[in-house]
């Protein structure tokens, strides 16, 4: 097997990121791109009581440094399955600054994945952000 193909293909709590992507893709079809992110946040979290999928809506997350916690905090969209953040955009297309902010997300709490999710196109925009063990970043 090619390793590349199978590190494509292998990459924490998979099968929870094929379900959140696929409630976005539900959502993004049903009211498509034009609206602002709070409006997707809210329907987001609708199917995600349909679908049973557990999440904290506006999670607030404790950034960590040199083994103590920080008084500031960030704010994740969500925060799914207690393991994956995941962070909506409604924009005309994705940057390094969305993929940044996630991934600041994960190093500061420490945390594998993260989804960035952008409703603002014609056709739903996502990112799977892992951050691995050996603390090198990738983004799928």
């Amino acid at each position: 097997m090619d390793l590349l193909k199978k590190y494509e293909n292998d990459y924490p709590y998979k099968e929870e990121t094929y379900k959140i992507i696929g409630c976005a893709m539900e959502v993004h079809s049903e009211l498509g791109p034009g609206f602002l992110e709070a409006v997707y946040q809210e329907a987001l979290s609708i199917v995600f009581d349909e679908k049973q999928i557990p999440f904290e809506q506006e999670k607030m997350l404790k950034i960590l440094f040199r083994g103590k916690t920080l008084k500031k905090k960030y704010s994740a969209d969500f925060y799914c399955c207690d393991k994956i953040i995941v962070e909506l955009k409604a924009t005309n297309k994705l940057n390094n600054t969305d993929l940044s902010q996630v991934l600041n997300y994960l190093k500061a709490t420490n945390q594998e994945i993260g989804l960035l999710i952008n409703f603002g196109t014609e056709k739903l925009e996502y990112k799977r952000v892992i951050r691995t063990i050996d603390k090198k970043e990738n983004f799928r």
